[in-house]
Formats: structure tokens, C-alpha cells, sequence
């Protein structure tokens, strides 16, 4: 298994045979105002949208914001033979896209995948943000991998290790996501990402969502401060596909 961190939320898993694009983010630099908060990015991919290679699946956590899915990570969305995402992403997006409720299953290849809950920040969000999911990725002979996206519940972590004991790896999206009109934040602090770590039992993380948007009020440097006392989080150079021993 390797990660390629390309930026933000965006990473390429390289597993049990599949190439798998996470929360897909390509464009330049630039300001967005379509949902209303203004959200800056600061600094564009390490990996150019026309040099990752071929990609068998996306795992899409959520659609309606572009820290998540810009227009260039849209774009190759439609390109790619499949995404898996949230009911309200396939309706709104249309195939490609795949809705997915939590629990559900969808075997790709050799993989399992299974949608795992998410609040993209504090109870009673939802009708704010929008539905957000997580993954959970088995393979025979792999390790399981759990993937966040969006989530700032550690209820919700507690509840998907009862489900998937046999948790390895941990994809924590973090980065304590702030906008003006929320007071909370929308994704795991770096505290928080330490204690998810800790409930799941994971023997390695891998941290993404720290950098590269203006709104994320906590970077790479404080997610590996909450770790420092471990040797859970592996480092991602930006660009670099990097094994995960």
C-alpha cells in the first residue's frame, strides 16, 4: 500500500490492486464564494490533475463544497469510471456517481468498501453542510484501511471501531475547519485526530485536510505535535508516492 498527498483532502491510495482518488481538489489558487463563506485556497495541487495516472475509483466524502471538490476535480470525476459519495452526491451529479448509505456496501475490484457515518461538525449540522461519509476499505490479505472525510465526531469513530475492530490504517481528515457562521469546528481537531487514532487502534495514520485552505485553523504542524509521542503518523511529502509499512 503507498499514499500519494497531493494537497488539502486530495491523496492517491495505492491498494490491493486499485489506484483510489480521494476527495478530488486540481484547481489553482483561488476564492470561492458558492456556498457563501468565501473559502481561499491557498496553494494548488502537488500533483497536476494531467499527471496522476490512471484511477480506478474515487471516494468522494462529500460534493457540496470545493475544499472538497473543485472544478477540476469535478471535471475528472466525470472522466472516471466511478465515484462513490452520498445519496444526495449521485442525485445532484448523476453517474458516474454512486449514493452510498451508511452501513452499504459496493465490492470494486477485489475491494469492499463500506460507508461509514460522518458529521462535518457539531450535532445538528446537517441541514447546514449538507450529508457527509467516510470509508472503510477491505481487501483479503490487505489491511483495513478507514478513511474519515468530513467527520468531527468521535462518537461516530467510537462507533465505527465497534463495527470494524480489525481497523489498521487510519486516512483522519483534519485541520479544525472554521467558517464565520459556524462556532465549531467542521473537521477533527489534531487533538481529536489523536484520540480517533487511539479508539481505532490503528498502527499507522496518515493526516490530510491541514493544508492549503485558508479556513483550516490548525496545520500539518499541529497534527504532528498531537502525535509527537507516537510513531503513528506517517509522513507524506507532497507528490511522493511514500509506502505505508
Amino acid at each position: 500500500m503507498t499514499v500519494t498527498y497531493i494537497g488539502g483532502p486530495t491523496a492517491i491510495l495505492e491498494y490491493a490492486g486499485l489506484r483510489i482518488l480521494l476527495d478530488p481538489t486540481f484547481d489553482a489558487p483561488q476564492t470561492y464564494t458558492s456556498d457563501g463563506e468565501g473559502l481561499v485556497k491557498t496553494t494548488g495541487p502537488g500533483v497536476a490533475v494531467d499527471e496522476i495516472g490512471p484511477i480506478d475509483l474515487v471516494l468522494l466524502s462529500h460534493h457540496e463544497h470545493e475544499d472538497n471538490l473543485d472544478a477540476a476535480g469535478l471535471e475528472l470525476v466525470r472522466r472516471l469510471p466511478l465515484t462513490l459519495s452520498t445519496a444526495k452526491a449521485a442525485n445532484d451529479l448523476g453517474r458516474p456517481v454512486i449514493g452510498m448509505d451508511c452501513w452499504e456496501t459496493q465490492s470494486v475490484g477485489g475491494v469492499t468498501v463500506t460507508a461509514a457515518p460522518a458529521l462535518h461538525g457539531p450535532p445538528g449540522i446537517e441541514p447546514i453542510v449538507g450529508p457527509v461519509i467516510g470509508f472503510v476499505l477491505e481487501a483479503v490479505g490487505e489491511p483495513t484501511v478507514y478513511v474519515s472525510g468530513d467527520n468531527a465526531s468521535l462518537e461516530l469513530v467510537r462507533h465505527i471501531a465497534e463495527r470494524f475492530p480489525q481497523i489498521e490504517i487510519a486516512v483522519l481528515f483534519a485541520g479544525a475547519a472554521r467558517v464565520p457562521s459556524i462556532d465549531a469546528a467542521l473537521t477533527l481537531t489534531s487533538r481529536d485526530a489523536a484520540e480517533a487514532a487511539r479508539i481505532l487502534g490503528v498502527s499507522r495514520v496518515i493526516g490530510l485536510h491541514t493544508e492549503d485552505w485558508a479556513h483550516f485553523s490548525e496545520s500539518r504542524d499541529h497534527l504532528e505535535a498531537a502525535f509527537a509521542e507516537t510513531d503513528l503518523l506517517v509522513d507524506t511529502p507532497r507528490g511522493v508516492a511514500t509506502p505505508i509499512a
